[in-house]
């Protein structure tokens, strides 16, 4: 999870926390890392920032002390936020989408030109990760939901019937008349690895449309987008949470017009029968994810940095790692279980040293 600092820290990367540094090309770059930690990160300053509770979640529009009109244009943008949920919401059944679950098997559902456009994202963010992200999961995500409140886990016939109604290839989407339709029966789209990022862009889009050049809009501190500057700094100091000791921050990147989304299951999981199960879930198999503690993404858009967050935790380091070598207006940070006690070795990509600011030994309590 990612958070705004308050503090400015000076202690950071020791050699006994060896990271890794991987650039577009792949060198191992510890040693420049170990430099680049010896300068002290960005401090958070003065801000004004205006809040709401949407999608089960704290959001902010923050910005550096200005007219009063800024309060109104961060009131309006929050608004957008609730239009989204109002949307995407699979827990009211007058939302948009709950209407394309009831209604798109066997016949076309129409849609608004915006959701349209936002489905056709969704479809190739799905082909681009080889299906680690699938918004086409509802009917997994609603078997794990309902095992883990009755302290259970399914079945391997359950799962492999809910398989059987996952995957948005069995999604169609129309361009000549902007409908919506399903071949498979018991279908449910569920856009829990998107629907925040794409919230954040709406408000973030709102925000310049007024003129306003510097600010930082977030979504549960998971999904956020941060424009211009802040204060003294050419952007805009965003805190990643330790995910092994998650009241502590372990790093802090400086954004300027770049997105960031936190991905884990460090918080929300549950143990049954002493096995730790996540509510990450992978889409191909119907199981929670592992092989990564934490993933965060900077990306040019919230949308893209909150679907890309999910599909690397679900792909694993390797094949993240590969992504990013292909995308380079994508970075990621990627933090595997510790191999050596408890000290995290994230692997950077597509990150420059001076964005990015680790604290001392991560893993020590």
């Amino acid at each position: 999870m990612a958070d705004v600092p308050n503090s400015n820290r000076r202690d950071f990367l020791t050699g006994r926390a060896a990271q890794k540094v991987i650039r577009s090309h792949g060198e191992n770059l510890a040693d420049s890392l170990q430099e680049a930690a010896q300068a002290a990160p960005p401090a958070a300053h003065d801000t004004v920032r205006l809040e709401t509770r949407a999608m089960a979640c704290q959001w902010s529009v923050v910005m550096n002390p200005g007219p009063p009109r800024h309060v109104m244009v961060a009131s309006d943008a929050l608004d957008c936020v609730h239009m989204v949920e109002q949307q995407l919401t699979v827990y009211r059944n007058d939302s948009d989408i709950a209407r394309v679950n009831q209604h798109a098997f066997g016949s076309r559902h129409a849609v608004t030109p915006d959701l349209f456009a936002f489905l056709l994202r969704c479809r190739e963010l799905w082909e681009q990760t080889e299906g680690a992200f699938d918004p086409a999961m509802g009917t997994l995500i609603q078997l794990w939901r309902t095992a883990r409140a009755a302290d259970t886990v399914p079945t391997a016939d359950e799962v492999a019937a809910a398989l059987s109604t996952t995957g948005f290839q069995h999604v169609q989407l129309h361009a000549e008349d902007e409908t919506v339709s399903f071949d498979r029966d018991g279908l449910l789209l569920d856009f829990a690895a998107i629907g925040k990022g794409y919230a954040v862009d709406l408000a973030a889009d709102h925000v310049r449309t007024e003129g306003i050049a510097d600010f930082l809009v977030h979504g549960g501190h998971s999904s956020l987008i941060a424009a211009g500057r802040h204060a003294v700094h050419h952007g805009w100091p965003v805190g990643i949470k330790n995910p092994l000791f998650t009241e502590r921050r372990y790093a802090t990147v400086l954004l300027r017009d770049q997105a960031m989304s936190t991905s884990g299951s460090n918080v929300q999981f549950f143990r049954h029968q002493g096995k730790r199960y996540g509510h990450i879930l992978d889409p191909r198999t119907g199981w929670p994810a592992e092989g990564l503690l934490s993933v965060s993404v900077i990306a040019p858009t919230a949308t893209l940095a909150e679907a890309l967050s999910t599909a690397f935790y679900v792909m694993g380091l390797d094949k993240a790692v590969a992504y990013c070598h292909h995308h380079l207006d994508v970075g990621a940070i990627l933090v595997p279980p510790p191999v050596r006690g408890r000290t995290l070795e994230p692997i950077v990509c597509n990150l420059p040293d001076e964005q990015l600011f680790f604290e001392a030994d991560p893993a020590t309590p």
